[in-house]
């Protein structure tokens, strides 16, 4: 099982880097047709092929070129009518001349639709009626039968992969694209969520003056239970901040705790973060950093909020 296993690999990957060394001008023909393209790019194919072109779709819509799929058979039952003369059209079919296919290219060409035709033999009937013609052929299919798609199915994946890649780097299409159309997953909000989304603003930040004693800072940051508080100075300017562990630390052979100064113990230059930052970016600090809070600055360095390693959890970020 092993040994067929690795064969059937292997022969895909053959057919892929086979795939590679003969693409010429006509990839580029068809990249500049779909750049082109005012409407969107539809993707056709039956079977096995179908499947491929729901993926090379979706691929192609979460990338930056609008894109849906058209069942062949619906196309021949009114479905065409998804399809206006703005539009690309890219046919998947092995053999070139799978009848569902073959029977809609003479309303696309009526239509003047430009028709991109993703074949395995290129004089094929959709070959030939097509403006580019992209060689997927393979030498054999993994099948002991030769039968069931396999490498075919893989070599035109690929190359579906490898339009979508040519067509996003055309674009500019950058990680902040690609997170708008990918917001309900975590690499959506890796991207797109922003610091001031999560953190606490207003009386919701702990807070003391410098001169401030501890006891009352103490107080302070059990109310607002994030296991410290930011220390200002007379002006309002954030200078420092007072953990727990600033407590334990000065509690060891320390006398009249409750009655020092918040600034004696405090820690200065706390960390901080620009509130247009990414989220993750604050995720990083404090990995890097080894806290779980961080203060939210405005470009002037002006106290805004607070963000917490909690808040962060709970937006999916770690």
């Amino acid at each position: 099982m092993l040994a067929k296993a690795r064969e059937t690999l292997h022969l895909e990957a053959m057919a892929i880097e086979r795939l590679a060394e003969r693409l010429d001008s006509s990839f580029e023909d068809a990249v500049k047709l779909m750049l082109s393209c005012k409407g969107r790019v539809v993707v056709t194919g039956m079977g096995k092929s179908g499947l491929v072109g729901h993926k090379i779709a979706a691929t192609l819509a979460s990338t930056g070129t609008p894109a849906f799929f058209l069942h062949p058979a619906e196309g021949s039952h009114g479905d065409l009518g998804m399809v206006v003369n703005t539009d690309v059209v890219i046919a998947l079919s092995n053999s070139g001349e799978t009848s569902e296919v073959i029977s809609l290219l003479p309303v696309i060409k009526r239509m003047d639709v430009p028709l991109i035709a993703m074949v395995g033999e290129p004089e094929s009937t959709l070959g030939k009626m097509s403006e580019v013609v992209l060689d997927v052929s393979v030498e054999r299919e993994a099948c002991p039968m030769g039968l069931a798609p396999t490498c075919s199915t893989t070599a035109a994946l690929a190359m579906g992969d490898a339009l979508a890649v040519a067509l996003l780097e055309e674009r500019g299409f950058g990680p902040e694209q690609f997170a708008l159309f990918h917001p309900g997953g975590a690499l959506g909000r890796r991207l797109l969520l922003k610091v001031y989304d999560q953190m606490h603003t207003g009386d919701k930040i702990p807070l003391v003056k410098e001169d401030d004693l501890v006891k009352d800072a103490m107080a302070v940051m059990t109310e607002k239970k994030f296991g410290m508080t930011g220390v200002l100075d007379k002006q309002g300017n954030l200078v420092g901040i007072l953990t727990d562990g600033d407590l334990r630390r000065t509690m060891v052979g320390a006398r009249g705790l409750l009655y020092l100064q918040v600034n004696e113990i405090m820690t200065r230059n706390p960390k901080t973060i620009r509130d247009d930052a990414l989220a993750v970016e604050a995720v990083k600090i404090m990995e890097k950093s080894k806290i779980t809070s961080l203060f939210v600055m405005d470009e002037k360095d002006g106290l805004l909020g607070l963000i917490h390693l909690h808040d962060l959890l709970e937006a999916g970020l770690m």
